[in-house]
């Protein structure tokens, strides 16, 4: 772990990720479990003040601490949202822009992933995009729910939702408080069953 990962990663290596994955100025975005805010400050500051990020999370203590670092950045285009566990979302349908799913999903079991990927899928513009990082299945330090699922397994829930898979990648990233390769997969918001990338 090392505080210049960060600090590193804050100011500019985690803008160019967000935008190579489709984040640009004056889009609504939800980063959702949004932890300390590795993801959702470098994402206010590609939607400038056009834009809003809504950084949800269950632990009030790290949103205060997110809103902490988002002031001495002058940002305040960041909307915290507590959660208290659940995954409802308490938006409109059909107005967010992109959601960041990064190192969540394993907090919970199919049920509770499934209920989290229709909550995503009502509030997605039609045509947006859903970004998923899901750390721990099999082959990437498995731990709780998705210790025994493939990528592709992941793949295929998501696109239960009524999510295409359209990009499927390997990259570098943030995980806690270092660097790290992880898969992330990109997926659209359908009318309908989408195709699947596998």
């Amino acid at each position: 772990m090392s505080g210049n990962d960060v600090t590193r990663w804050l100011e500019e290596d985690g803008q160019t990720f967000l935008r190579d994955i489709g984040i640009k100025k004056g889009q609504v975005v939800v980063d959702f479990g949004c932890g300390a805010g590795h993801y959702t400050i470098p994402a206010a500051k590609i939607v400038e003040q056009e834009g809003t990020i809504y950084a949800i999370d269950k632990n009030q203590d790290v949103l205060d601490q997110l809103m902490q670092i988002a002031t001495s950045e002058n940002l305040n285009n960041i909307i915290p949202m507590n959660t208290l566990g659940t995954v409802t979302i308490a938006l409109d349908a059909e107005t967010i822009d992109v959601v960041l799913l990064y190192d969540v999903i394993h907090y919970r079991d199919m049920e509770g992933r499934g209920n989290l990927y229709r909550e995503v899928y009502r509030i997605l513009k039609p045509g947006a995009l859903l970004s998923v990082y899901p750390k721990h299945h099999q082959s990437d330090l498995p731990l709780l729910n998705l210790a025994d699922r493939k990528i592709d397994d992941i793949i295929k829930e998501i696109a239960d939702a009524q999510l295409y898979c359209c990009d499927k990648s390997f990259k570098a990233l943030i995980h806690d408080d270092g660097y790290t390769q992880g898969h992330i997969l990109n997926f659209r918001k359908t009318g309908g069953k989408g195709n699947i990338l596998l």
